[in-house]
């Protein structure tokens, strides 16, 4: 049976896109903002000296400084984050979660991000102690280090925090054989199929392939199982073993290493500036840190739709990959029409907003260039 797409749907999608767009606007201005005052009014050199008087340690100097600074904006952004993420949703109807639960989520996003930023920023300011004007470069190599390890070990250590992954059981026997199968095809090993409770959080659909060598693994939303057809949720898998066999994994850690190892270059000029302007006693000042965080937001804002561009050229390729596989344009373009009305995605966004903020093809792409092949 044809899935079409819900006109009153999409004047609903086009409205949330709007308003998310307001969003990332407003959280933008209270960055830029929030790290300017830091240098303007003083503040990042009134809160070293003060930390100075009690704290020796370089280290926990860093790590002090740090917390504050981090933890101001973080309670500043509270109340963008609470409407972005718990408010909008609910009143488009996507989210299923409590008040409880979204500050659970958030108190366990603290506990895992805390420690791993303060990890970074604490060797970040020992590359800039210690290698001098290179610092940009052995930070940009760390940072890929990072990532890697992220790709390989999120799926077991960090993913499980918040949702619960199990193997498909013997109701869904036949699709997971079928998506083994398609795995094997595609010469790419998986562990195994798993569903997550992606309803305790929202409505909206979802399947990934995630992990590396010995932790790959297909995971599906359980709204995904719900609402597809077996068609559809192995032409949406097929496209993310299409990533796989690209090595598009890589091939998207490299252009993203690039484009931040140019931004910490071109940092590690602007500092010279910022020092100089500032009074801060060296780049490996942390009162230095509010400029460092200001000129990578700004580099960010022009280098976010270059990375934006890569990863939409390899989204095309893995969508490509996945029609040619599994030969079912049809299930490949109602799948996509199902996302559409299911997590309220805009199909035909202006082009200048693609441009500066899809990591993906619109969705109204990737549905006519499938429905193209069943003619």
């Amino acid at each position: 049976m044809s899935v079409e797409l819900d006109p009153q749907k999409q004047a609903r999608a086009k409205e949330y896109a709007l308003l998310k767009r307001y969003l990332w606007l407003a959280n933008t201005c209270k960055e830029l903002l929030y790290a300017a005052l830091w240098l303007w009014l003083g503040w990042a050199l009134g809160l070293r000296q003060a930390l100075q008087n009690h704290i020796a340690n370089t280290w926990l100097l860093v790590a002090a400084f740090v917390l504050i600074y981090a933890g101001g904006n973080l309670l500043l952004g509270l109340p963008l984050s609470w409407y972005g993420g718990f408010v909008l949703p609910h009143r488009f109807e996507l989210s299923t979660q409590s008040a409880a639960d979204w500050w659970r989520d958030q108190g366990k996003a603290l506990l895992v991000g805390l420690p791993l930023g303060l990890v970074l920023v604490e060797l970040l300011y020992l590359a800039l102690r210690l290698t001098g004007d290179a610092w940009w470069l052995w930070a940009a190599g760390g940072l890929l280090v990072f990532s890697v390890l992220m790709v390989n070990l999120s799926p077991i250590l960090i993913m499980p925090l918040f949702n619960k992954f199990i193997p498909l059981g013997e109701e869904h026997a036949d699709l997971a054989a079928r998506l083994m199968a398609l795995a094997e095809r595609t010469h790419t090993r998986v562990r195994g199929v798993y569903k997550f409770d992606m309803s305790r959080r929202t409505k909206a659909a979802n399947a990934a392939l995630t992990g590396l060598g010995n932790t790959r693994r297909i995971v599906l939303g359980d709204t995904l199982l719900e609402e597809f057809t077996p068609d559809e949720i192995e032409t949406v898998l097929a496209h993310e073993l299409g990533h796989h066999v690209h090595h598009d994994i890589f091939i998207l850690l490299g252009a993203n290493t690039v484009i931040v190892a140019l931004g910490f270059y071109l940092a590690s000029l602007a500092m010279h500036w910022a020092v100089a302007r500032f009074g801060f006693s060296g780049v490996d000042d942390v009162a230095a840190l509010p400029a460092l965080a200001l000129i990578l937001q700004i580099y960010g804002l022009f280098s976010g739709p270059l990375m934006n561009a890569v990863s939409r050229w390899r989204e095309r390729a893995a969508d490509a990959f996945a029609l040619e596989i599994t030969g079912k344009p049809e299930a490949f373009a109602s799948a996509f029409v199902r996302l559409a009305n299911q997590n309220l995605g805009e199909v035909d966004p202006p082009r200048w907003v693609v441009w500066m903020f899809y990591d993906h093809p619109p969705l109204g792409e990737r549905i006519a260039a499938a429905r193209r092949l069943t003619v």
